[in-house]
Formats: structure tokens, sequence, C-alpha cells
């Protein structure tokens, strides 16, 4: 819409307009003056919110400490050094040795981007080390006898780890010069990728054990008639949903990643929950095994999804909310489909569901004209995306 421009020619003074100045008059000065502070306040406020998150990015000691606690927000798009802090809190509140590793591969991964100095800005935002904070898990989660904390690696393992997490980083300017044309981003695929190298390779060595947890979830885990649902299936089904895209069994650390999400955008959080609650609907309609469901193997991937497509990736608009809800509910059945097609070859699902289906849903951008892209580059938080589409709008 054009803006008009308004020209006004001043004739009289205020009192042969208006009459004499009142007691309203001064007191509507007064009310504006209120609401002025009252908006400057504000805006100050959140200049120094915006100012204690970013107060270390460029701190010449304490940088790689913030832009490492950003790699472990990063994977849930939380560019926030105090969101990957809690997250890697709730991690620790699980399990030490899960904690410990994930900071070791964030560590080595961003270690690797320095090195061969990839893009600063990349480096800063935690965008190389949120797959080699995933990858660390996942690999001492697979070669684990305890699942669910984790047992300690032994010093082939440790060495395993810290190649796979320099591995991740070569992978993540590897997936942007495939799909940067696009403006589709790399996402978890460098995690995904490199795991499922690794974790093949270690069926030919013999210093490292293998898990039993090393295969994919199948229908032939779980047996019986069709389970009476209760409300520990939503509960656990959800908040565990959250907590395994850590790989955490631990209702506790999903709630806690929740909380974390919210400290830097309420509608990605917002979305998270809508993402593994749906899901687990999905599940529970089509009669998926209980025990399957509250261990959270079907929300994580459409957590996801969510998040991605829910504000981060497109502007959540109506259409945008619509699509975000269809991309939820495909992403829950590619989740198990994906796990009978991996079944023979004894690799985990791990958030393979979640890349393709929200590769194919922004590559199909293009052809919807009522949604609105939001470049990789330019994506910070769903409300600052809707904030900076209803400025131009205005314009």
């Amino acid at each position: 819409m054009a803006k008009r421009k308004c020209m006004f020619r001043a004739v009289g003074t205020h009192e042969q307009h208006y009459g004499p100045k009142t007691v309203d008059s001064q007191a509507g000065r007064r009310n504006l003056g209120q609401t002025f502070h009252l908006v400057k306040t504000q805006s100050l406020r959140k200049e120094a919110s915006v100012a204690f998150k970013d107060q270390f990015r460029d701190h010449p000691t304490l940088g790689f400490v913030d832009w490492v606690l950003r790699g472990v927000g990063q994977v849930v798009f939380q560019n926030n050094p105090i969101s990957g802090a809690v997250i890697l809190g709730g991690i620790f509140y699980n399990s030490w040795i899960y904690g410990a590793v994930s900071l070791l591969g964030t560590i080595i991964s961003t270690l690797t981007a320095l090195l061969f100095k990839a893009d600063r800005g990349m480096v800063k935002d935690g965008l190389f080390g949120f797959n080699g904070a995933l990858m660390a898990i996942a690999l001492v989660a697979y070669t684990s006898k305890d699942f669910t904390h984790g047992d300690v690696p032994n010093g082939y393992l440790w060495l395993y780890i810290v190649l796979c997490a320099v591995f991740t980083s070569v992978l993540v300017p590897a997936f942007a010069a495939l799909l940067g044309p696009h403006k589709v981003p790399g996402l978890t695929m460098p995690f995904v990728l490199a795991t499922w190298f690794f974790l093949g390779a270690l069926l030919q060595f013999t210093t490292i054990d293998v898990s039993n947890a090393l295969k994919p979830t199948s229908p032939s885990d779980f047996t019986g008639p069709r389970p009476d649902y209760t409300w520990i299936t939503w509960f656990h089904g959800i908040t565990m949903g959250i907590a395994e895209i850590f790989f955490q069994d631990n209702w506790v650390t999903g709630v806690v990643i929740l909380i974390a999400i919210a400290i830097n955008t309420r509608i990605g959080a917002l979305m998270a929950l809508m993402g593994s609650a749906l899901a687990v609907g999905t599940a529970v309609f089509y009669g998926a095994h209980d025990e399957a469901i509250r261990d959270g193997l079907f929300g994580y991937n459409a957590a996801l999804t969510a998040m991605a497509l829910g504000g981060f990736f497109l502007v959540l608009n109506l259409p945008g909310f619509l699509y975000t809800v269809i991309g939820v509910l495909v992403t829950a059945r590619v989740w198990a489909s994906i796990g009978i097609w991996l079944e023979p070859t004894g690799m985990p699902v791990l958030t393979s569901a979640f890349v393709f289906v929200t590769w194919l849903m922004l590559l199909a951008k293009p052809g919807f004209t009522v949604l609105i892209p939001v470049a990789p580059a330019d994506a910070t938080t769903p409300e600052e995306n809707l904030q900076r589409h209803r400025k131009s709008q205005k314009r």
C-alpha cells in the first residue's frame, strides 16, 4: 500500500480552533508521555535481553563457549547459548555420559570449522556444532548395553567419535553446496549420514562392541494385542518425543528441552509440543504399540518437522500452519516406514524422516504462492520472521 503524505496548513492558534486548554488536554499529554515512556522501557528491556543473549558471541576468550552452547541449541533451531546450556543441563540430568560426549562432539566439530576457516558467522551461530553433538550421543547409545544412560566409551570409541565429529563438519558445507541454490538447509543430514557410515563400519571391527540397539525399530519388537491407551501413553509419548531428539529416555529431560526452546521462542516450543502430540495421536489412532509410543519413537522426528516448517523456514500464517500440520502427519508415517526399509541393514532411523519430509516440503514451496518462505540465512525465530514479514507488507 503506498504511503499517503498529508499536508496540513495551520491557521490561527490552538484556542481559536479548539478553545482554551483544559485539564483534560493536559492529562492527555501526560498519558501520551506515559505511553511513550512505557514503549521506550519495553524497547530497552528487549535490547537488554538481546544484548544478554549475544554479549559473549564476539568475546575474545568466552566466545568459543558461546558458540559451543549455540551448537547444542541449534539441534532444535535455537541460536541462543542460554537455550543450549539448559538443554545440556537436561541431558546431564539423565546421563552425565551423554552430556559429556555431546559436549565433546560439539567442541570437535566447531574446532574443525575454525581450523579450516569456515564461514565465521556460521561458526558463531553454532551451525557447525549441532551435528557433532547428535552424532556423539548416537555412537555411544548404539554401542552401549544401557541405552538409557550409556556406557563409558573406551579409548577406541573416543577416537572414533572425534573423527566422526570432524566428518560432520565436512558434510555441512557439502550439503550447503547441493541445497543452497534451492534455499533449502542441510538440517541434520550431516549427522544422519556420518552416523550411518560410522555405525555400519563398526560391524567390521572388534575393538568397539555394538549393542543390541543397533537396529531400527520394527513391529516385531512389540508383540501382543492392541493395548488400552492411558494418559501415561499420551504424557510419556509427547514428552519423551521431545527428549528422544537427543536420544534421552527421560520425560523430565523432554520437559527441560521444551523449556529451553521456550526461553528463545514461545512459538517454537508450541510447535515442538504440537508436533510430538500430533504424532502420538496418529500412532494411537492407527493402533501402534503402546511401548513404542511411550518411548517417544513416533514423536521426535515430527517435533523437529513442526519446528522447521512452523515459523522457522516458513512464515507462520494460516496456510503455513496447515502446511506444517500436513508435514507433521506425514513425518509420523515416514518414520514408521523408514524403520522397515532399514531393518535389513541394521541401521537406525535417526532423524532421517524429519530431514526427508522437510526437504521435500521446502523444495515444493515455490509451487504454492500462499506460502511465504524464509531463507535459511535470514531465519531467526518464528516471532521475528513473522514480524519482519508484517513490516515488509506495510512498506
